[in-house]
């Protein structure tokens, strides 16, 4: 390990920006589908070796160290994002004749943007570096405030989060219910790090032993919670449980947005809807479609909404991912929202909840005059763009129990998740993930979505066009899915108690506990450092 250490820690120019980019690249096979732990311990091993490089190169002044640091942070992460982001590429090619050329803008410039948080992260460690295990705990505080602000900062864009590579299955998800995404992902970094000292050896046995420790305690956790938890589904039976069918139709998007193919698509949801339950089950309560299920305006058709009653059984309620239009002022379009309508089975609307976090470029188009003066329009087709919601708010069905909705990426935004969900029986996340094709896209975003069940201890339903449909226990545990191009539909039952866990305000003091720690053992580690070569 040391004369590896040595090599990487020589490397200059061109040779260490291209491993800083593999490096990166690399740890993007800890995400879904691959869920390989092992390459984000090589690659942060490699990024601290890179720094030590960075920090001791002979000739480099104070601030040429600081314009260093932040370009290795940055090629690392571009490497990174590129390996993990690069089927947004695939929603551009469903028409490719108006958009295939903004593909090296989805593939390269959106992970450039993002990287620059990866910059700004090894900046800031480079400012606290030493050579002992405080440098790991510099680089993690960097790369946890770092993703923490790419959770929010323009719109917003926390997908593959750190944290996520080190949280592959239910027993090691269970932290995110006290420390949340970004805790992890800021402990992840320093125990991913912790390689780097066997190539180093000073601070080896305090680094190491911290790093298990912190381990032990993660999986710990982990064993403990999930043994205190009740069997998949044992708990969801008895009078107050709530059967749920989740619709996975399975069409294709060119077909969805093919406007002479919207009475076929329309019938199949129908159809799938009102297939008979297997093995002689409880009909279902609830019908849940998914985003944009519905390809026409349903309030200004009036067969839709008939066609639905017509479908569902006495009591029986349908949510479905619909385009609302509302009228503007006069002269004006209408404004149009990415919704969720509920319609009883009179075929009657009786709620509807709207979409409050847009995805920019898809349903609304930042700096929309100037980008359109030079040609550049919404992927998604629609006067003005979608207009978002004012408000998060429950969707409530008439017997009294109520889902929180996501709509579509909403779910990946842990800290935009309200108060107001300890009053729902479950998160409802509806999505069409059938944009990104047979790609790692749809599995990333199950994960993600899988998390909020943990860090909320409320169930999951999730019902797609396309990509994983399923619902999640509170522990993030699958009970029902549905694959990626798996055509049906998923019967499930609901029932138990919420699991007890942190709100939102508990984690984020977590956070900002473990981030605080971390700066003093890494600034602690500084002091001495430059008191050694004083």
């Amino acid at each position: 390990m040391e004369r590896i250490a040595s090599k990487v820690i020589l490397l200059w120019g061109v040779r260490r920006a291209i491993l800083a980019i593999l490096a990166g690249a690399l740890g993007a096979l800890a995400l879904p589908p691959f869920s390989f732990i092992g390459a984000l311990f090589v690659s942060f091993t490699l990024l601290v070796w890179l720094m030590d490089g960075a920090a001791s190169a002979p000739g480099t002044g104070f601030f040429a160290r600081w314009r260093s640091n932040f370009w290795l942070g940055w090629l690392f992460g571009f490497g990174y994002f590129v390996a993990g982001l690069w089927w947004l590429g695939n929603a551009l090619l469903v028409d490719a004749e108006g958009f295939a050329w903004a593909l090296p803008l989805a593939i390269f410039g959106l992970p450039a943007c993002l990287a620059i948080f990866w910059g700004l992260a090894t900046w800031l460690a480079g400012c606290l570096w030493s050579d002992g295990f405080g440098r790991l705990a510099a680089l993690a505080v960097g790369f946890g405030l770092a993703e923490w602000l790419r959770g929010f900062l323009f719109t917003g864009f926390p997908w593959n989060t750190i944290g996520y590579g080190v949280m592959p299955i239910p027993l090691m998800m269970q932290s995110a219910g006290p420390i949340g995404i970004f805790g992890v992902s800021t402990l992840a970094v320093f125990v991913l790090s912790a390689p780097a000292l066997l190539g180093t050896r000073r601070g080896l046995a305090g680094g190491l032993t911290l790093a298990a420790v912190l381990a032990a305690v993660h999986l710990g956790y982990g064993a403990y919670r999930l043994s205190a938890a009740p069997a998949p589904a044992a708990d969801a039976r008895g009078e107050q449980s709530l059967t749920v069918r989740i619709v996975q139709p399975v069409i294709d998007q060119a077909r969805k947005m093919d406007n002479s193919d919207r009475v076929s698509v329309f019938e199949e949801h129908l159809a799938l809807s009102a297939l008979p339950p297997k093995d002689g089950a409880r009909r279902p309560d609830v019908i849940i479609w998914p985003e944009t299920s519905v390809p026409f305006i349903l309030t200004q058709n009036r067969d839709g909404l008939t066609r639905i009653g017509d479908m569902l059984s006495d009591g029986q309620i349908l949510i479905a991912g619909v385009v609302r239009a509302e009228d503007a002022v006069p002269g004006q379009p209408p404004r149009y929202y990415n919704s969720i309508y509920a319609i009883d089975s009179q075929g009657q609307i009786i709620g509807a909840v709207d979409k409050v976090h847009l995805t920019p470029f898809g349903e609304y188009l930042p700096f929309e005059d100037l980008l359109n003066s030079w040609g550049i329009g919404n992927v998604v087709e629609m006067p003005g763009g979608f207009t978002a919601g004012t408000r998060h708010a429950l969707m409530t069905l008439p017997s009294g129990r109520s889902f929180y909705p996501l709509i579509c990426y909403e779910a990946i935004f842990p800290d935009e998740i309200e108060p107001l969900v300890a009053g729902a029986a479950a998160l409802l996340n509806v999505t069409n993930d059938g944009w990104f094709g047979d790609t790692p896209g749809p599995y990333q975003h199950f994960q993600q979505a899988r998390l909020r069940a943990v860090e909320n201890g409320i169930p999951l339903i999730r019902s797609a066009n396309n990509g994983i449909s399923g619902v999640v226990d509170a522990f993030g545990r699958v009970e029902q899915g549905l694959a990626l191009n798996q055509k049906g539909v998923i019967d499930a039952t609901l029932g138990g108690s919420p699991v007890p866990v942190w709100d939102s305000y508990g984690r984020q003091t977590h956070f900002w506990l473990i981030v605080v720690a971390l700066f003093l053992i890494a600034g602690i580690s500084r002091f001495g450092f430059k008191f050694r070569l004083n």
